[in-house]
């Protein structure tokens, strides 16, 4: 687990750092899972990482003291958190970068502040929603619609398979959004890193069970490209991104934290443009400035509704 150094805690840069790792690091997550897509099959990149990220946090909880393991009841919701986290909601966006641009991906994957407010509004002790936030509802369905309308027409004329992707980010969001909702409202006495150390850790196991059930081993590809990818999603992903993620948290207010949702997607289209060279179409250009004033409005609206992304 990579930790914030007490010189940098002291430093005037410590902050701006740690919110360039998480905008940074977190929003090239998706170009790596993208490269990583193209040599592992889903379930065993999706296993495999959060097995050795989940290992390793836990590991350094231990060295720190803390208190990591558990009554049944704490690690049976760590559980179900960690698969409908990162085995519906991750393994969902891994097994579509295969066929959509990791730029696109990260915009779909950016409804999940959309998702909380609207599911928090309706839960019998939800969240009311401002004015602002049910225009930020309208402007991100509006969006999300321009983002999705080339995969549908693309799925109209025979390719299906960018349809199918699509419903399987938004579908893995759903679920990520799902196990949010519920661990804000159980509040396990857990800590924090402890509480990411668990959830990858099931995940990894729950996620690289079904794949030898499955039996995608046999279509693994340990090439260059596929290890870097798991080293770089396990190293920035996972324990240099949460890390600052969380440093944040005891430092910064929560509104400030939450501009991650809406700047992740658009370093995630960059740098597919720079690095993959990925090109959206015109309309999903204006459904990334739609869903991402979306997202600003939802966030800044209602607070409690931020949620980690899905991805990371």
């Amino acid at each position: 687990m990579t930790a914030v150094s007490p010189a940098l805690k002291t430093s005037s840069l410590a902050i701006p750092s740690a919110f360039a790792c998480v905008y940074f690091f977190w929003g090239s997550t998706y170009v790596a899972i993208k490269i990583g897509s193209e040599h592992l099959p889903a379930l065993v990149l999706a296993g495999v990482r959060f097995l050795i990220a989940g290992t390793l946090t836990l590991g350094y909880c231990r060295a720190r003291g803390l208190r990591v393991f558990w009554g049944r009841r704490q690690m049976a919701w760590l559980a179900l958190f960690g698969i409908l986290m990162l085995g519906g909601g991750n393994v969902g966006l891994v097994w579509s970068e295969r066929f959509l641009p990791s730029g696109l991906a990260s915009l779909l994957i950016a409804v999940v502040p959309l998702y909380v407010a609207l599911i928090e509004f309706f839960l019998p002790s939800g969240e009311p929603l401002p004015w602002r936030g049910w225009l930020g509802l309208l402007i991100g369905s509006l969006g999300l619609a321009a983002l999705l309308w080339p995969s549908i027409h693309k799925g109209l004329t025979g390719e299906m398979q960018r349809v199918l992707a699509a419903a399987a980010v938004l579908g893995g969001a759903l679920c990520w959004t799902i196990a949010s909702i519920l661990s804000r409202h159980i509040r396990l006495p857990v800590n924090a890193f402890v509480a990411a150390g668990w959830e990858m850790l099931f995940a990894g196991i729950f996620n690289t069970t079904l794949a030898t059930l499955f039996g995608d081993w046999g279509a693994v590809h340990w090439t260059r490209p596929a290890v870097g990818s798991i080293a770089y999603l396990v190293t920035f992903g996972s324990l240099v991104g949460f890390t600052a993620y969380i440093w944040l948290l005891e430092r910064v207010p929560v509104a400030k934290v939450a501009t991650y949702a809406y700047v992740n997607p658009v370093v995630a289209v960059i740098l597919g443009a720079l690095f993959l060279g990925e090109r959206m179409e015109r309309t999903e250009y204006i459904g990334m400035i739609a869903v991402v004033l979306a997202v600003f409005l939802v966030t800044s609206s209602q607070l409690g509704g931020a949620a980690t992304p899905a991805q990371q």
